[in-house]
């Protein structure tokens, strides 16, 4: 029989390059599993159960990311938008990767993931960073702190 659990968690493990939210990532896992009940036949080889999930999770992905690109609604501009407000703010954005820039590597990872990544939860950051999950809190802050600092030496605060 099956180890459900650990192929799943092998197919799951596979569909992190696609970087979709762990519920997004379930379900295509979940779809690969249900599309192998649905076709009897698909799997010739039952050892290379594993690589006909991962391979079926794969695609799923793809078409779950086209299909989400293209429903995505593009956001309208701001009708108080002028010229200068747009220039201002990519001024301020550019500051603060500048900013950013200038911390340590793994202060930075974490700017980085938080902006890039906010559906992660403290404990799935401190395992993108190798750090104890009682310590992001207090990493967050101080990266805040010290840009924050920098920022306000740059004029910006």
């Amino acid at each position: 029989m099956w180890d459900v659990n650990g192929v799943s968690a092998a197919v799951l493990g596979a569909l992190k390059t696609y970087r979709l939210s762990e519920s997004d990532a379930r379900d295509v896992c979940q779809d690969a599993w249900l599309e192998l009940l649905r076709t009897p036949g698909a799997l010739r080889d039952e050892a290379k159960l594993g690589a006909w999930l991962t391979t079926t999770a794969r695609r799923r992905a793809l078409r779950m990311i086209t299909r989400n690109r293209r429903e995505k609604p593009h956001p309208l501009p701001d009708a108080g938008m002028t010229p200068e407000t747009e220039v201002v703010r990519a001024e301020r954005d550019r500051a603060l990767w500048v900013a950013v820039d200038r911390l340590p590597d793994v202060h930075r990872r974490l700017v980085w993931l938080l902006a890039h990544r906010p559906e992660l939860s403290y404990a799935q950051l401190a395992g993108e960073l190798g750090i104890s999950p009682a310590s992001v809190g207090r990493l967050r802050r101080r990266c805040l702190d010290r840009i924050g600092r920098m920022l306000e030496k740059g004029g910006w605060a």
